[in-house]
């Protein structure tokens, strides 16, 4: 299993929080695991609820029309490197 870094505890106990996610624990979300389908099983109403938390947390808006967002929600890793290099 591959360890989180503190950015990416952070944002996963984001997810958690966001998503009321009463099964899953921050800290067993894998950073490179996918997080929608076969990975956490999200869905795009998940991706809307963690768009909306990350905007009020970080202070900048995810764009439902962005073109990178597949790659952006891929894993915990790439939302969370997309998030440091955006975050406000």
């Amino acid at each position: 299993m591959a360890t989180q870094t503190a950015a990416e505890s952070e944002v996963a106990a984001l997810i958690v929080e966001a998503l009321n996610l009463e099964d899953v624990e921050a800290s067993e979300i894998e950073p490179d695991a996918a997080l929608f389908r076969d990975g956490l099983g999200l869905d795009s109403i998940d991706a809307l609820e963690i768009a909306m938390a990350i905007s009020q947390k970080y202070g900048f808006q995810l764009r439902s029309d962005d073109p990178e967002n597949t790659k952006i929600f891929s894993s915990l890793r790439e939302l969370t490197a997309h998030i440091d290099k955006n975050r406000v």
